[in-house]
This record gives C-alpha cells, structure tokens and sequence, in this order.
C-alpha cells in the first residue's frame, strides 16, 4: 500500500511538472510572437470619414503616432518612409515620437519625405520625459498618470524646431488654417492632456462655416479634451496615446487605454459627442464627430511587446457626408 502511494505521488509529480513545463514554454512563445514578429508587423489601417461638404473633392490624411523611434530601429523607420507612397494630402503626427535621448536625428530622417507634404503635430510625453520602469498594474488603477519629472528630459525643442523647420505646423495649444487640395481646413490642438499640459482655454472656439472641415487633434484622447473639440464643432478628432491597448486578449481586445477613454475606443473609428464616455455608442447623434485613435507605431523600449494589436499607421479618406 506504501509503495502504491509513493508511486501514485510520483506520477502525480511528474504530471504537475509536465503541465508546468507546457504551460511556461507557451508563455515562452506568446513572449516571443509578441516582442519579436508582432511589434515589428506594421499595417496600415484605412478608413473613409464622411466629413466633408457637399461637392468636396476627398482628401486623404495619413495618421502616424507613438513611433518611440530609437536610432537602431531602421526596420521601423524604412516602413514609415514608405508612407510617402500613399500619397497623402495632409500628415497629422500625434506625438510620441522619441524613446531616447539621441532620436531626434533619425525622426526627422524618417520623415524626410512626409515633410514634403503639409502636415500639424502635436507632442505626447514621451516627445518631454525618456522612458522609465513601470509595474504594468498600475495601468489598472488610477495612479497610472505621472508628471514624469523623475525621467530624463528630452530634446523638445530640437524635435519641433526639426519638424516645424520642414513646413509641419506645431499645434500644442494653437489653432491654425491651412489650404489642401483648394480646400480651407482649420485644425486645433492641446499639448499632452496625459500630463495634464493641455490648454484648452487658448484654443477654444466655435468651428468657423468658411471652413470645410475643422480638425481637433491630441496626443492622449482624455474625454475632457474629446468633449470641447465636439462642442466647438470639430467634426474629425484625431488622437493617439493608446497602443490600442498594446497587449490585447484575442476575441475580445484592449485591457486598458492608459487614459480616461473606454477600451471599446482604444483604437480605430467611433463617434464622439459631448457626454459619449457614459452613454452607449447607440444613443449617439447625427452629428456626433468622427473620433480616430491610432494604435501607433511602437512601444516603449521598457516594454516591447504587442499581442493582438499590430503597430499600425492610419490613412482615412475624407469624403462629402452622407445625406
């Protein structure tokens, strides 16, 4: 009888370390899809946006965020040049755009043909502070917000005189107007509402009718920030911030958005209206805006995965709206 125990524990041993083992080595793979193939399988999302007067010639925008460029990372920064290709009529850059100290060079290198086109940005932390260690609960809770004043300064300020020098226009706390395609596009911006840098009161005001469209972009889509550019009548909002979750479950999608967004947004195209963030997306009005997030291009050098959520550039179609 001893020896039937001693052998049943045994086996019982044995299985337990065997699920075990399976267990780790498909973390181990998870891991490696994840930091290795899934971070560096760039996509570019499309959609068309039904924003424009009646009549209007469509515009193409070209959507490029979060790419946390380190100058190693040449794979990353061959296919955002390839963007050039898709021949956008304007290029909306919502920040994020360093992981390092040394990156602005090969920014404004990786850009080097999108400059060529008209385009605004606006500036998300990580374009302030350097990356830090963080314990990922923390996206869980409410103190996941930090004014990064431990971290290492960046160099801002090379990086917006780099991309202003080239024609963008830096919207951090501005309004501005450009001319597309014939076209009078007004856009307004805010500084990084993650670190509670934005400034809507400088930008705020109505949507002009001598404008065909009217533009609200940020880095990170905090309601308070959608809620005034819906007011004032922006009719497309363009935002980054997310990674879409970054590490996402399949078949159900993002955990977490790092702002105050609910994860149904975290990446793609909804609509957003003054009040959206506690009512359903069924209750929303005709002319609610169109609210585009960006998964982004990269991931923090202290994090370097993406499961179910591929790094991705976004071109949207702008067409007249619908009857």
């Amino acid at each position: 009888m001893r020896a039937l125990t001693r052998s049943g524990l045994g086996s019982g041993l044995r299985l337990g370390l065997g699920i075990g083992a399976g267990v780790g080595a498909a973390g181990l793979g998870v891991l490696g899809w994840a930091s290795l193939i899934e971070r560096n399988a760039f996509v570019i999302r499309r959609y068309e946006v039904p924003v424009l007067p009646a009549g209007a010639e469509p515009l193409r925008v070209l959507h490029v965020s979060d790419l946390h460029l380190l100058p190693r990372q040449r794979k990353k920064s061959a296919w955002i040049k390839s963007l050039a290709s898709l021949d956008p009529d304007l290029v909306v850059n919502t920040g994020d755009n360093l992981a390092a100290a040394d990156a602005v060079p090969a920014v404004l290198d990786t850009f080097e043909h999108l400059l060529a086109r008209p385009g605004v940005f606006v500036l998300g932390s990580n374009d302030y502070f350097g990356p830090t260690l963080k314990n990922p609960l923390r996206y869980f809770t409410r103190r996941h917000v930090q004014a990064g004043s431990a971290s290492r300064r960046l160099p801002t300020a090379d990086l917006v005189h780099g991309l202003g020098a080239q024609g963008w226009v830096d919207l951090t706390n501005r309004r501005d107007s450009l001319t597309v395609r014939g076209q009078r596009i007004d856009v307004v911006g805010v500084d990084d509402p993650h670190l509670r840098y934005d400034r809507l009161d400088l930008v705020r005001a109505p949507a002009s009718p001598d404008a065909a469209l009217t533009i609200g972009v940020t880095h990170a889509p905090y309601q308070r920030v959608l809620d005034a550019y819906a007011t004032d009548g922006c009719a497309l909002i363009i935002a980054g911030h997310t990674h879409g979750g970054q590490v996402c479950v399949p078949g159900w999608g993002a955990l977490v958005t790092n702002c105050d967004i609910d994860t149904g947004r975290a990446k793609g195209l909804s609509r957003w209206w003054p009040g959206a963030g506690s009512a359903p997306s069924s209750s929303a009005p005709a002319d609610a805006a169109w609210l585009e997030v960006s998964a982004g291009l990269g991931t923090s050098p202290t994090a370097p995965v993406r499961l179910a959520c591929r790094p991705e550039a976004t071109l949207l179609t702008l067409v007249p709206r619908r009857s």
